[in-house]
């Protein structure tokens, strides 16, 4: 049975003795997408017509379930937290969305109580109110939000996250398709401010691998996931660069399982061989699916 039967031959008994066979108690995975129906299906309706954010790739979805369904197939999977990455394309959105996720994670208390913000003159203020209502993580797209995370509306919203310790998961690499302000050097600008933030880099920077390595190397709070990168789909267009797995092993614990479920083009045990075929060890692969997310989120 290869990656692309499992979907519908048992996926979640091989899935289960994936992470049995490294003696974890299930996985963390901190890049799943919740969001209210209506918004996730224009997102997958935007996949569905290869829209120019995904590099105009062919991304057929391969999890495009009722949420009800979603959930439980996580449960089956032995995914022990999830999150609701959840993000706006415009201003106005944010406030909203915060709204639906706190409802969210209030009835599926296995998701991480996930918030979004936006550059906007309300952001301190709901990202503060996010944060004391118990959000655990936030989500900023820079490509689809288009804008400059070193935005000075932002800058005490950065502060306000780095002193409450709340990672925030970001799409800044320039991958799949590069936007106005992705790429490293704005949000090293943002990292120069606020050496703390507790930053995951989403999709490990791609295809910026090496340069986020570096911010993950020069500030001690940056973490990358893993979502998406490493597979199949993703080498064969923005490869991580060999040369550079020594650098991945050393930053072990700082990396974070992620997947992209639901919205991805492969069954979900296919992330889980990509990373076991870097041959890192498993130590490495226990610390990446559970254990460092368990510390940092205190699962």
């Amino acid at each position: 049975m290869n990656d692309r039967d499992v979907a519908s031959n048992g996926e979640a008994g091989e899935i289960r003795r994936f992470w049995g066979g490294l003696g974890l108690p299930g996985l963390i995975d901190v890049h799943t997408h919740f969001m209210p129906e209506r918004v996730l299906h224009k997102v997958w309706d935007y996949f569905d017509t290869n829209g120019p954010l995904i590099g105009g790739l062919g991304w057929p979805i391969t999890y495009r379930k009722e949420e009800a369904e979603r959930t439980a197939l996580l449960r089956e999977f032995g995914v022990r937290a999830f999150t609701a990455m959840l993000y706006p394309h415009k201003p106005g959105m944010a406030r909203w969305l915060n709204g639906w996720a706190a409802e969210f994670a209030h009835r599926t208390p296995d998701c991480l109580h996930t918030a979004t913000l936006h550059p906007e003159p309300d952001v301190e203020t709901y990202v503060r109110e996010s944060v004391e209502a118990g959000a655990r993580v936030f989500k900023a797209h820079v490509q689809v939000g288009g804008y400059d995370p070193a935005d000075e509306r932002l800058q005490r919203t950065w502060g306000l996250l780095a002193e409450a310790g709340v990672p925030v998961v970001i799409h800044c690499g320039s991958g799949p398709a590069p936007g106005k302000h992705t790429g490293p050097e704005p949000i090293a600008r943002v990292l120069a401010r606020h050496p703390k933030l507790r930053l995951i880099v989403a999709h490990m920077g791609m295809p910026e691998y090496e340069e986020f390595l570096d911010l993950a190397e020069r500030y001690d709070q940056v973490r990358l996931d893993t979502t998406m990168a490493f597979t199949d789909f993703t080498e064969g267009f923005m490869p991580f660069p060999r040369r550079a797995l020594p650098r991945l092993a050393a930053l072990g614990d700082r990396i974070l399982l992620g997947s992209d479920f639901p919205s991805i083009p492969y069954p979900y045990l296919h992330q889980l061989h990509a990373l076991e075929r870097l041959d890192l060890g498993p130590e490495w692969l226990r610390a990446v699916c559970h254990d460092n997310a368990r510390s940092l989120f205190g699962v």
